[in-house]
């Protein structure tokens, strides 16, 4: 079984710049830890600062640890004065997966 955290947050458009480090670095360091499977960030195409977020991790363990880590503490801290707002994330339990 793996799990799937999926859904939005928002940033004021004008902001957008100042928040891709932040980002870029939040990826690179949860794709490096052990157990996640994929970790991604796809700006809306028509809705800007709509940013829509999409994690793979391989058990409630791996998340639990990614939940502790400290870059995602950084990774908050960051969003007050980036403006980020609105987030709405939803945690998947995945029984099985079939390739379309």
């Amino acid at each position: 079984m793996s799990l799937i955290v999926a859904g939005t947050v928002r940033v004021p458009p004008e902001n957008l710049d100042a928040f891709r480090p932040h980002m870029d670095a939040m990826l690179a360091r949860s794709r490096a830890e052990d157990g996640c499977l994929a970790y991604s960030y796809a700006l809306d195409v028509q809705e800007p600062g709509l940013i829509w977020v999409f994690e793979v991790w391989r058990d409630r363990a791996a998340l639990d640890t990614h939940f502790a880590a400290p870059h995602l503490a950084d990774w908050r801290a960051a969003w007050p004065a980036l403006g980020v707002s609105d987030r709405r994330l939803t945690l998947y339990d995945v029984a099985a997966e079939t390739p379309l």
